[in-house]
């Protein structure tokens, strides 16, 4: 069996793992094939990230001309979860459950894994949401867009950060194990694809989008020696909520007075 990954196989891979679009082309992969392009698909959850953004971007402009910026930010995320299958809300819900308490070890990885939402998940969840929404609508929109698409990108750019300083932890399918601790070189090319999607805010408003990524740091510091300490590794539900919590820094600090 063929394990040479073709070139175009780690970009789309990270297409279909971050969105509910179709990806046909990859049926032609074979079992070791898309095991190996998966880990290489990490450096590419920054552009798609930038992707999806430029989709909530774009669906909050357009629904700006017909309605108030409130419903046209709750449009915008509820047609990029669609998009996305809500797939880091349902992290940040898990995360929040498994160490919302004094979980730990086995006890907080058994709660991740469980697919009901409990009283921790659905506030964190919920206020995570309502941030977001609340940052969007403060902002003019052409401000907005460029800040949305670049929280995008940073977010996934922080998971895949994660990814790099603590090793996966756990057993599963779950991308995180199946890629395994991203090299340093996987990382660097993550940081390079997020740049076109970083640019736009960076030239509006590049004091508080180096502000957000200084947060952005001190919360994968924090979350390196968190998760260390609680379940001695990360799990994707981690980066998930890594990626979220990074969205949400560069929203929180372009729309600071």
């Amino acid at each position: 069996m063929p394990t040479d990954v073709p070139r175009w196989a780690a970009p789309l891979l990270a297409v279909q793992f971050l969105t509910r679009l179709p990806v046909p082309i990859l049926a032609r992969l074979t079992a070791q094939q898309a095991a190996a392009g998966l880990a290489r698909a990490m450096a590419w959850l920054p552009p798609v990230g930038t992707l999806i953004g430029a989709v909530t971007a774009g669906v909050f402009v357009v629904a700006g001309w017909f309605w108030p910026p409130l419903v046209a930010a709750t449009l915008a995320l509820i047609v990029e979860a669609l998009l996305t299958g809500a797939f880091h809300e349902d992290a940040v819900a898990d995360f929040c459950d498994a160490f919302g308490g004094t979980a730990s070890g086995e006890r907080a990885l058994t709660i991740m894994k469980d697919s009901r939402i409990g009283s921790y998940g659905a506030l964190g969840l919920a206020l995570s949401v309502v941030l977001r929404i609340a940052a969007m609508v403060a902002l003019p929109a052409p401000v907005a867009a460029a800040a949305i698409v670049g929280a995008a990108t940073a977010g996934r750019l922080c998971a895949v950060t994660l990814a790099a300083i603590v090793a996966p932890v756990g057993s599963g399918a779950g991308m995180a194990v199946r890629a395994g601790r991203m090299p340093p070189g996987r990382l660097a090319l993550a940081g390079v694809l997020a740049l076109p999607g970083l640019a736009p805010i960076l030239w509006l408003r590049p004091g508080a989008t180096g502000a957000a990524f200084a947060a952005m740091l001190l919360l994968l510091l924090w979350l390196r020696r968190f998760l260390v300490q609680r379940i001695g590794g990360s799990t994707g539900d981690c980066l998930g909520f890594a990626a979220a919590m990074g969205q949400l820094a560069l929203l929180l600090a372009v729309a600071a007075r």
